[in-house]
């Protein structure tokens, strides 16, 4: 059970710009001497905890970070301009290990928290600095220092923001497999989850959510019955569940009624915690693709009629990905919105 998001990076801070060799030219001034400048500093390499950044999964595609250089020093005692520093952001929560030393550098536990992973180097020595009674014309400078170099480990424990709510064979694990990178156990027989599979849903970069796929439950689950039971816990962590029911199950051969499933889960998630089912829950109608598109529509009427659904709900077939990726869309909107409500909050406190 992996229950933590990784990535491994390579940062390099900028190196610092060369010291100049130069010397005064002027009219009437024989002697000008030594003029050379220092060379700017090189960028340094920081990451920052950003609370609006919830996974690692925009580092799976750049893993080489490097700041910028510091120019090299000029006549006139003119100074070399430092390179600019460069931040990543990560998520909330982040530990940051060197993975040369194996030694933690920090770990980021609030929002703007700052750790310097690379410094700069630093900028070299102009030749104005070695003039003396002895050398009064000094061709000497210093090259600027190189800048720190380091791969670095990036760890997240995750907590899921959504959750797969269903019976077995529901399709859950299909499902995350079609929105994430996830992959879960597929097979056609019941309890293929045994363990909650996390899988990371990127909708653009430094955009995206955990999404958990929870192991099925039964009739009795809240009372151990079953393998989902010791991880209804599991679903207090999240903040939207989606309840993915098999438009056609069948069970024994005989057919049970999508209405009578979702009933069933409910009763399980009202005896485990009866705030479970004051979370947001989108009703995900699953395997359209087992039926004709005009008999799917007619099921998804009748199911949301039956159980006077009010909240957002869907008609998908996980196994060809159809209808899927509105619902992450949609999932990202909702997100996004909690954090404007949660920003408003904190403003107005």
């Amino acid at each position: 059970m992996k229950l933590v998001d990784e990535a491994e990076i390579d940062v390099i801070a900028g190196n610092g710009g060369d010291g100049c060799i130069g010397f005064r030219r002027e009219k009437f001034i024989p002697l000008g001497g030594p003029d050379g400048g220092d060379g700017g500093n090189g960028g340094s390499v920081w990451i920052e905890a950003d609370e609006n950044i919830s996974t690692l999964v925009d580092f799976r595609h750049q893993r080489i970070f490097k700041a910028q250089r510091g120019e090299n020093g000029m006549g006139q005692q003119r100074y070399g301009k430092g390179g600019d520093d460069l931040v990543i952001t990560v998520p909330v929560g982040t530990a940051i290990t060197n993975v040369g030393t194996d030694e933690l550098i920090g770990d980021l536990t609030r929002h703007g928290d700052r750790l310097l992973v690379a410094k700069g180097g630093k900028g070299g020595l102009g030749n104005m600095h070695f003039k003396s009674s002895v050398t009064r014309s000094p061709r000497r400078a210093t090259p600027g220092e190189e800048g720190e170099a380091r791969t670095l480990k990036m760890e997240l424990k995750l907590l899921a923001d959504v959750g797969l709510l269903g019976f077995p064979n529901a399709g859950k694990s299909t499902f995350i497999r079609a929105v994430s990178a996830a992959t879960p156990k597929v097979a056609d027989y019941p309890f293929t989850t045994l363990y909650p599979n996390l899988g990371v849903v990127s909708v653009e970069a430094h955009r995206s959510f955990v999404i958990a796929d929870i192991p099925g439950l039964i009739q009795g689950a809240a009372d151990g019955a079953g393998l989902g039971a010791m991880f209804l816990r599991h679903l207090q962590r999240t903040r939207l569940l989606l309840h993915l029911v098999d438009m056609a199950p069948m069970e024994g051969g005989v057919e049970i009624s999508p209405a009578e499933q979702v009933r069933a889960i409910e009763q399980e998630l009202e005896k485990h915690d009866p705030e479970l089912l004051q979370k947001p829950r989108w009703l995900v109608l699953n395997k359209a693709d087992l039926m004709f598109e005009d008999e799917a529509a007619t099921r998804a009427a009748e199911v949301i009629a039956e159980l006077g659904w009010t909240q957002p709900w869907y008609v998908t077939s996980a196994v060809s990905r159809e209808g899927t990726w509105p619902i992450m869309k949609d999932v990202m909107a909702f997100f996004d919105r909690l954090k404007e409500d949660e920003q408003e909050a904190r403003d107005a406190g």
